[in-house]
């Protein structure tokens, strides 16, 4: 009989649990702009999507101040929350898989690069908050994706050993950061193609969204009986 407390799914927010991310593009283009700096919000998102504001912003603002900074920060997202509330919605599947998961007793987390008042609007103005045991934002650590600590900081949280985490992902870094994490990954392509994903070595499925997803039979798959301890034990 397999005990789903000693596995864990860890969740990206941001293109994973929404698909929100030209959202994201757009509030940073906007606020760019407004600053005199142009750039294809695309490509920024490809290189910066799990990383924190604190990491991208001295990139375009070399010599602000760190008021300036966290001013141009909080813009930034007031532009999104305002951009993305007409669309506001799980991506699909995903309250379903949430429900399964949690009625077979899997630990679950959310660790992601975004600020508070981001994941409250989220996972608050969704309802998602009751199915997690543990959350952390970018409040809660020192360095944004590719860096594994946020995941192995939800990791530490929930009690479960890294190696039997399975991350859902959709950004190039975070990918990268479960893997330094010594965490598989599930993609779910909202930035990068499917094709693109699996290109990756950590990466095990890719999918447009969480509808074929079955959370038991990820666990028989991918967080076999023998592996799954919990941490400590």
């Amino acid at each position: 009989m397999i005990d789903y407390s000693t596995r864990a799914f860890i969740f990206d927010m941001d293109g994973t649990l929404v698909d929100n991310m030209r959202f994201h593009g757009a509030a940073w283009q906007k606020m760019l702009f407004e600053n005199g700096v142009e750039t294809d919000a695309h490509v920024f998102l490809i290189k910066t999507a799990g990383k924190t504001n604190r990491e991208i912003i001295p990139h375009f603002f070399k010599d602000a101040t760190e008021e300036r900074l966290l001013e141009l920060g909080l813009r930034k997202e007031a532009l999104y929350r305002e951009l993305f509330l007409p669309e506001r919605r799980a991506i699909g599947g995903s309250v379903e898989f949430l429900e399964a998961a949690k009625s077979l007793g899997v630990k679950m987390a959310v660790a992601t690069a975004a600020p508070v008042a981001n994941m409250e609007f989220i996972l608050d103005g969704l309802e998602l908050r009751q199915f997690f045991d543990a959350i952390t934002t970018a409040a809660d650590v020192s360095h944004g994706k590719p860096n594994p600590e946020v995941f192995l900081k939800s990791a530490e949280k929930l009690g479960v050993e890294p190696r039997n985490c399975l991350v859902f992902e959709d950004a190039l870094n975070g990918f990268e950061a479960a893997h330094r994490a010594g965490m598989k990954s599930i993609g779910i392509a909202t930035v990068n193609s499917i094709e693109d994903i699996l290109r990756l070595s950590s990466v095990v499925e890719a999918h447009d969204n969480f509808g074929e997803l079955k959370p038991q039979e990820l666990i028989e798959e991918y967080l076999p009986e023998n592996e799954a301890q919990t941490a400590g034990g």
